[in-house]
């Protein structure tokens, strides 16, 4: 009898407990909703799709708008008064820049950049710049260079200028941050190729377009890394510093931006990064210089060309990233007077010698072609990799079996499911790991893709992104796992991780397609190969910020490294972790117009479909759908603050 009273009580004292945890119970409070919401809906608008009744038509007032630029730009106040001197400023600025690069001639830039790179980081870094300038020259693209730089020297500079004041915002105030997260998500998710078009239509073709266009890309990581810094900034020493008097200015000067500073200079190379993989995407609109060089080389499918204008956009944020990186680190710290002044006298006499030799320009007879051998090499990857290879079978079967057994199934099953179903997964995901408020927010831009009339092609956007996400964060933490545990790997790593991130999605487009075809297998490995760099170098620095008094304190009770791997330093990083899914989830689709262009089709290639017929509608509608998927994502992924504390 005992027994029996026993197994029977067993789930009166369970089935309470199990209704009191909160995950259990907001899933019960949505099924409740949905059996009262989900009939009512089905009878009204039944069917798989998004009802074509709850779609709104933006072609008639976005080409309305169009038209009013048009008619209004060189009259209309706002124009000439606000419009026309920002433009005007950005032009003065890149052209100041450009003729003080062209003054000093290559060998004058060469040794300024080598000086700067020598009192940075030491011999070795100066080296190393004076060796990337002088490859610039020697592969014949050294005006183009020069030219990119100046229009990246405005763009990073705004860029972080931008980006610091929005994360000072940001990492101050509760409030700011909330309020700014879906404007940041929108800065960095929208499609460059959807927002190129108004830009186009409000300043033109040319440099102030292009310039626009880069920091609005690139502010984003270095808001996102700023706030991140100062809101994680040590407690004990806040209290420490407060309980000295120290004034809000004081506490915000002399502690959280000195703690904060590994994030603000992993902001800083994240913003480098960024601003110089739009060299290309910002050439198409005026920008010139190496992305100018890469484009039209690639309308040739002249991958040696391509790749010979590409390697020296590596090759400068490369040498920006050291530079700054090590400028950083070393700040606050005395240098010695006398060799600065030395190293300075020397390379002003080397100005001086190339303005009186008249050898300012990089002799022709110096550059070296690179775009035989590299054409001829990709010819020999397409013959012998893309079909026919023994046991593993070729690339072109890869893809094939990829997009057989991962993206078909994922599209499929999301179209098939009805809409009604997917709104309730979105919410359901969103509640249980936030509040009600994010689970509205992810439901509402989840709908507008829908009243957009985009439902289909976001669906099958959205397959791909789930696709891509999951290989990028698997390779990117277990890469990144691999690179905090060894200093040396990570050494290893590093040049790698900037040649990926880099490198213009537009140089690796045809030999992805040349290994891979046309189709949406392609789309996803560009996808990766971009978006890896970043989760990879997130990953490894909120591992090694870990507290060295956890990390030791777990080894003095016996834990093993991975007991210690597991059980600390993820636990403890899990805000690191969070942001590296944030921006892989925000770098896939940034890449996702990419992937129209090699036939991933959907919200892609209407996005090129719109810049390339001039249909703003288009366009914006596709760009928007991109941004709407992007802000759900955001949303089912990343837990509010007060829950990621609590761990809830």
């Amino acid at each position: 009898m005992a027994a029996v009273t026993t197994s029977t009580s067993l789930p009166r004292t369970v089935l309470p407990r199990l209704l009191r945890h909160p995950a259990v119970a907001k899933l019960l409070l949505l099924a409740v909703v949905a059996a009262v919401l989900v009939p009512l809906a089905d009878a009204r608008w039944s069917g798989g799709s998004w009802p074509h009744a709850l779609t709104v038509d933006l072609t008639g007032p976005l080409g309305r708008a169009g038209g009013w630029i048009i008619d209004n730009r060189d009259s209309h106040p706002l124009f000439l008064y606000f419009f026309g001197y920002v433009s005007n400023a950005v032009v003065l600025s890149v052209r100041a820049v450009y003729l003080l690069l062209l003054a000093a001639g290559w060998a004058g830039v060469t040794a300024v950049a080598a000086l700067v790179a020598w009192r940075a980081a030491g011999v070795r870094s100066a080296l190393g710049a004076g060796a990337a300038f002088l490859a610039c020259g020697l592969l014949g693209m050294w005006v183009p260079t020069m030219q990119t730089l100046a229009v990246m020297v405005v763009a990073v500079f705004a860029s972080v200028v931008l980006g610091t004041l929005l994360g000072l915002a940001a990492g101050l105030s509760d409030r700011t941050h909330r309020a700014l997260r879906p404007v940041l998500d929108t800065m960095q998710v929208l499609p460059a190729f959807a927002y190129l078009l108004p830009v186009v239509l409000v300043f033109g073709i040319g440099v102030p377009a292009a310039v626009l266009a880069t920091v609005v890309y690139a502010a984003p990581p270095m808001a996102r890394l700023t706030a991140l810094g100062l809101r994680d900034a040590d407690e004990g020493v806040m209290e420490a510093v407060a309980s000295l008097g120290a004034t809000a200015r004081q506490r915000l000067l002399t502690a959280r931006l000195p703690l904060a500073r590994k994030e603000l200079l992993l902001g800083l190379n994240q913003t480098i990064m960024m601003a110089l993989s739009m060299a290309v995407i910002a050439s198409v609109i005026g920008a010139g210089g190496l992305g100018d060089r890469v484009y039209q080389a690639l309308a040739s499918v002249d991958v040696g060309a391509a790749l010979a204008a590409g390697i020296p956009i590596v090759l400068l944020a490369v040498v920006l990233d050291r530079v700054t990186a090590a400028a950083g680190e070393r700040l606050g710290q005395a240098g010695e007077k006398t060799p600065w002044l030395y190293a300075a006298a020397a390379v002003v006499a080397v100005v001086t010698a190339g303005r009186l030799t008249g050898r300012l320009d990089w002799p022709d007879a110096w550059a070296v072609n690179i775009a035989e051998p590299v054409n001829s090499a990709v010819d020999w990857m397409t013959g012998h990799l893309y079909s026919g290879v023994p046991y593993v079978g070729g690339t072109a079967d890869w893809a094939g079996h990829f997009t057989t057994w991962v993206l078909d199934p994922l599209r499929d099953g999301l179209q098939w499911l009805p809409w009604w179903a997917l709104l309730l997964t979105v919410a359901a995901l969103a509640w249980l790991i936030g509040t009600w408020s994010t689970a509205l927010t992810a439901v509402l831009a989840m709908a507008a893709i829908g009243v957009l009339g985009a439902w289909k092609p976001s669906l099958d956007t959205l397959s791909q992104v789930l696709a891509a996400v999951a290989v990028t964060l698997v390779l990117g933490f277990a890469t990144g796992i691999a690179a905090a545990r060894s200093e040396r790997f990570e050494r290893l790593l590093r040049p790698v991780l900037d040649v990926f991130q880099t490198m213009p999605q537009f140089v690796y487009l045809i030999p992805v397609v040349a290994l891979f075809g046309v189709g949406r297998a392609p789309a996803v490995a560009a996808a990766v190969v971009y978006a890896l760099p970043a989760v990879v170098r997130i990953t490894t620095q909120g591992l090694r910020a870990v507290d060295p008094a956890a990390l030791e304190a777990a080894r003095s009770l016996g834990a093993t490294p991975g007991q210690q791997l597991r059980q600390v330093q993820l636990p403890l990083a899990r805000p690191a972790l969070l942001l590296a899914v944030n921006q892989g989830v925000v770098l896939v689709l940034a890449v996702v117009i990419i992937g129209g262009l090699v036939g991933g089709g959907a919200l892609g290639y209407d996005v090129v479909f719109g810049l390339a017929q001039g249909d703003l509608a288009t366009g914006l509608v596709a760009g928007a759908a991109i941004v709407c998927l992007g802000l759900m994502l955001d949303r089912v992924t990343q837990p509010t603050e007060r829950r990621a504390k609590t761990g809830a």
